[in-house]
């Protein structure tokens, strides 16, 4: 006998848009998933129904699926088109690929790993430090000075 509703956080995740259950109801306790044309973020207990259209915040798109039939077991992801449709607009996937792109090409000055070229500048600076002479090794007679 088929279901007529489901809850949204057993739905999202039988449907494979998150990994877990503990992750799809996170998700949706942070507001990220909307049902319909609403766009107050819904409570893992929400329940929903076929013909629903489900919006899943995962930044930085936003992904619209249409509901076509339910399930509350998790399929294997080839029978997932039977239950749900993508209807997220193109213009959602196009920001994830500037995005995808910006992200290598606008990287900024100290964020991230430092890359290979910064290491080599790095270590030619710090020969250059020790080939001039300069020594870092202090005595206690370096400050004397400083006592007065």
């Amino acid at each position: 006998m088929p279901q007529s509703e489901v809850r949204i956080d057993k739905w999202l995740w039988a449907m494979r848009v998150f990994k877990t259950r503990t992750i799809a109801t996170e998700a949706i306790k942070k507001g990220r998933v909307t049902v319909g044309d609403n766009p107050n973020p819904v409570k893992p207990s929400r329940t929903i129904k076929v013909g629903d259209t489900v919006s899943v915040r995962k930044p930085p798109i936003t992904y619209t699926f249409r509901v076509l039939a339910l399930t509350e077991n998790r399929l294997g992801a080839a029978r997932v088109p039977e239950y749900m449709e993508n209807i997220t607009p193109q213009s959602q996937y196009d920001l994830l690929d500037v995005v995808r792109i910006s992200g290598f090409i606008d990287r900024r000055k100290g964020l991230g790993r430092p890359t290979k070229r910064d290491g080599r500048e790095l270590s030619k600076f710090t020969e250059s430090i020790y080939d001039n002479g300069w020594d870092f090794d202090f005595d206690d007679d370096d400050f004397d000075d400083l006592d007065d």
